[in-house]
């Protein structure tokens, strides 16, 4: 975990006052929220709270309605999606999302579209080094997507945002249909990324998880962020421990 004290930290990631609507129903209403470099946030909330919706906004795969999203000093609100990749705002997104036809392999390549490497050396390195924080995908590099287990889809989907070389990784509910155990790992290499320095936006259901392993975390409640503050805080928090961990 970062210093969250730090007051010489870059704000990768800034979002102000985000309002996003479907059709007339406003989904976010005013959602503020901001990441530091080296950070890793979450984002937590139930079913139905509008995280998805935040992470689309983030990314510029759903308009604001008003409101903006800053990137690295930029106001990048009418910026395209893709667009937002080749700066460095890469996401991992809900439901993982592999190339079933294509290999473990082919799966990652697709992570560096857009987003050139200086060299074969070092996009070499880059893999070998996805290869290493994933043993498993390189066991299965050969083998389509579509045949992987569900863990080892997510890793498969976290290594090809990772292959983009992010600024900022959003991960949107990482663990969702997951076994226990497998979520368990996929926390572990989610900690391991960010103290390897890569700075991580992560929405998330499953607090136990997400706050023991976050610099700070927001609460988001039907299109609100009620509460705010360090990760360990909220976890601490008798109100939080009964809404999310069904402690009283």
């Amino acid at each position: 975990m970062t210093n969250s004290n730090d007051p010489d930290r870059q704000v990768l990631l800034e979002i102000r006052d985000a309002v996003v609507h479907y059709g007339r129903i406003e989904a976010l209403h005013g959602v503020s929220l901001t990441v530091h470099q080296g950070e890793l946030v979450t984002l937590l909330g139930s079913n139905g709270a509008g995280k998805t919706t935040l992470m689309r906004a983030v990314s510029g795969l759903r308009p604001l309605t008003s409101g903006s999203v800053w990137f690295e000093g930029r106001d990048i609100s009418r910026v395209k999606a893709h667009n937002r990749v080749t700066e460095g705002l890469i996401q991992a997104p809900e439901g993982r999302g592999v190339f079933p036809g294509m290999t473990v392999t082919e799966n990652l390549e697709m992570g560096c579209y857009g987003r050139k490497f200086p060299s074969k050396a070092e996009h070499r390195e880059r893999l070998d080094w996805v290869f290493t924080t994933f043993p498993r995908l390189e066991e299965r590099a050969t083998q389509v997507g579509g045949t992987l287990s569900g863990g080892e889809q997510q890793m498969l989907a976290i290594g090809r945002a990772l292959m983009a070389r992010p600024r900022v990784l959003l991960l949107d509910e990482p663990s969702m249909g997951l076994a226990p155990m497998v979520i368990s790992q996929i926390f572990k290499i989610i900690s391991d990324i960010n103290a390897q320095g890569t700075t991580v936006l992560l929405v998330e259901q499953n607090a136990q998880q997400a706050l023991s392993r976050s610099d700070r975390a927001y609460i988001l409640e039907t299109g609100n962020i009620t509460r705010t503050g360090p990760a360990r805080d909220l976890l601490a928090d008798d109100s939080i421990r009964a809404a999310y961990l069904g402690v009283a």
